[in-house]
């Protein structure tokens, strides 16, 4: 379901549907004919009209207040709004399941409030970077971390649309900030991943190299002109690959590879450990239009690893196996996906995501973890990174517009954009840039 449609959970966001910010705001004339126009497109949903009931009781009693005749009132009385800040975060706190005092819990709200920003900067950083300035955050709204302010804002008519928009924004990413680290909290989710980490240092990788030390090698590969995939590819050394001279269609990418041993071999590996940040579970929260994170955010915990050839998976497959009973611990390999041949296409429900992928995917419960495996030989890692509608960069394009998060996030009638030009644009760029 995509996040823009009648059904989504993220109604309230939506600037096509009945609760969109509009060009002004006039608390004074509830009677108007703008109000009453409003008021009969709400109706025509009977979803539309429980869900702005629940959100107006819900601003209601963030506000202390019992009618929106009563907002004008507040936005010029800055003692009171102070008193409500405070009362807020406490609400906050409780809603969240935190304690402390208030110093410790505003702190905490704050720091929702950055994620929400770091939403927006981490597409600005990468994803949508050529367009920065066209939908660079609202200096007033950035700046500001403080419910209150960002809700009253909403009903300030001294703001821009944009802004107006902008803090309904903030505050519904604080609000799914808010949810992640709660159920980060509740899974202990910081723990997990260092006694991952200990795991994998105490128990799978050999001891012939120093924790944090790697083989460092380079991928001499070619490949095809038609489509970029990966045609053929050679392992080099550091020494080696300083006589090399990529020619067309070729690449020369470093790796930076640890080992584990198997029997009396050491196989090298490349690996890649990672914890996703806040600001990406709320990006994975909006893209699969969901508010629980406990439902949306499967892979908080994930490795992604690179090994020479098929053999060599499948005896790292059996490594990990038998690593974690040595570990003490019993291991489960779930929701198993191998398209590492090629010989059956990749099974997808991600909006963006390529059936010609190549990859062994699984989760691995063990030592009370759930952790994603993303597995990759050198040609399909290739792939993954370089191969024409396959590349990770294209793949990440595709599902901030597929999904509808772009028109979420960035509407266009505020911020004056053709989604579907900067779609196309940005895969090309990423062609440009992968190719050249």
């Amino acid at each position: 379901m995509s996040v823009i449609s009648e059904d989504s959970v993220f109604t309230s966001l939506q600037q096509h549907g009945p609760m969109a910010i509009e060009e002004s705001i006039d608390l004074a004339k509830p009677f108007s004919r703008q109000t009453r126009l409003w008021v009969k497109n709400l109706c025509r949903n009977k979803t539309n009209v429980t869900k702005y009931r629940a959100l107006r009781g819900q601003i209601f009693e963030f506000l202390g207040i019992s009618s929106f005749s009563q907002i004008p009132r507040l936005l010029n009385d800055h003692n009171s709004r102070k008193e409500l800040s405070q009362r807020a975060c406490s609400l906050l706190g409780k809603m969240f399941g935190f304690d402390g005092t208030p110093r410790e819990i505003e702190a905490r709200v704050s720091e929702y409030a950055r994620t929400a920003d770091a939403v927006i900067t981490s597409l600005n950083g990468k994803i949508l970077a050529p367009y920065a300035s066209s939908i660079a955050t609202t200096n007033e709204i950035e700046v500001t971390n403080d419910p209150v302010t960002l809700l009253l804002i909403m009903f300030d008519d001294r703001y821009h649309k944009k802004a107006r928009f902008e803090a309904r924004r903030k505050l519904m990413l604080m609000n799914l900030a808010g949810s992640i680290d709660q159920r980060e909290r509740e899974t202990k989710t910081e723990e997990k991943f260092l006694n991952f980490l200990h795991f994998l240092n105490d128990y799978v990788w050999s001891k012939s190299l120093k924790i944090g030390e790697h083989d460092i090698i380079y991928l001499h590969s070619r490949h095809a002109e038609e489509d970029y995939r990966c045609a053929e590819v050679k392992v080099s050394s550091a020494a080696e690959a300083k006589l090399i001279k990529p020619g067309k269609n070729e690449k020369l990418t470093l790796l930076k590879r640890r080992r584990f041993t198997a029997g009396t071999r050491d196989i090298p590996i490349y690996v890649s450990i990672r914890k996703k940040p806040p600001e990406a579970k709320v990006l994975k929260l909006l893209r699969k239009n969901e508010k629980n994170p406990a439902v949306a955010v499967d892979d908080e915990l994930g490795l992604m690893a690179v090994l020479d050839s098929v053999a060599d998976v499948k005896t790292f497959q059996l490594h990990l196996t038998r690593s974690a009973s040595r570990a003490n611990s019993f291991m489960v390999l779930e929701d198993i996906s191998d398209t590492l041949t090629g010989s059956s296409p990749y099974r997808t429900t991600n909006t963006g995501s390529s059936p010609r992928t190549e990859m062994l995917k699984f989760f691995a419960r063990l030592g009370g973890m759930r952790v994603e495996f993303i597995i990759h030989t050198n040609r399909t890692w290739l792939n993954y990174m370089f191969q024409k509608d396959v590349a990770h960069d294209e793949y990440e394009v595709k599902r901030i517009f597929d999904t509808g998060v772009m028109e979420l996030l960035f509407p266009k009638d505020i911020f004056q954009l053709d989604h579907e030009s900067i779609r196309g644009d940005m895969i090309r760029r990423f062609r440009r840039r992968i190719e050249e």
